[in-house]
């Protein structure tokens, strides 16, 4: 029996860290033979320009939500220590450079994303700030920041997102199981730990 559990997220997505607690778990439930295979999402285009203040008020607003629904903790000095754009895409990206040099790559990248924008106001808007972490991440940096803006890297950036497609994925994070060519979405947004492992039991057995 083949199958396949599809973690559909965004690394700059505040409802993704808020779930990181419950996509541990899920790892941990996983039987071995059912790979978790994480699928960028995509949330915001490239931008060079700063973040409306409508827009900060947006984010803001779903990291004290975020807080208040899951306990999840966010530097807010991010919103006075870096210059906010909204732009997704280059995080995105970098989780699909690190894994050109190793599948095992991608959910160290991912989260150390995560730990960046969240816990060490560090802007993954920003180039200097992916390379770095590539760095952190003991990878090939000269070969990470070329692949960081290559037609190569944008291509399987958007082959991710006509896969989340076809998942039926428009919100993150997302989990969806594959099996025997059926699909059952276990996760629409967030949802609590134990829900998300209730809804995996019964798929797995089903």
């Amino acid at each position: 029996m083949s199958s396949v559990l599809y973690y559909v997220a965004d690394p700059m997505c505040s409802w993704c860290w808020g779930f990181r607690t419950g996509l541990l778990a899920v790892e941990e439930a996983l039987p071995r033979q059912v790979p978790l295979v994480y699928v960028m999402g995509g949330l915001a285009k490239d931008s060079d320009e700063p973040m409306p203040e409508e827009v900060r008020a947006y984010v803001q607003r779903n990291w004290r939500e975020v807080t208040e629904t899951t306990g999840a903790r966010f530097n807010w000095d991010f919103w006075t220590v870096c210059k906010p754009r909204r732009s997704t895409y280059p995080a995105c990206r970098a989780v699909l450079a690190a894994k050109a040099q190793h599948p095992d790559a991608v959910p160290a990248m991912f989260h150390a994303i995560q730990r960046a924008y969240y816990q060490e106001a560090r802007n993954p808007s920003d180039a200097e700030t992916l390379v770095a972490l590539a760095g952190e991440l003991a990878l090939d940096v000269e070969r990470f920041a070329r692949d960081l803006v290559s037609p190569e890297t944008d291509a399987d950036l958007h082959e991710a997102f006509a896969l989340r497609r076809r998942l039926g994925v428009k919100q993150f994070p997302s989990l969806v199981l594959r099996r025997n060519g059926e699909q059952a979405c276990i996760v629409r947004g967030y949802a609590e730990t134990d829900v998300a492992l209730a809804r995996l039991k019964d798929a797995l057995e089903g």
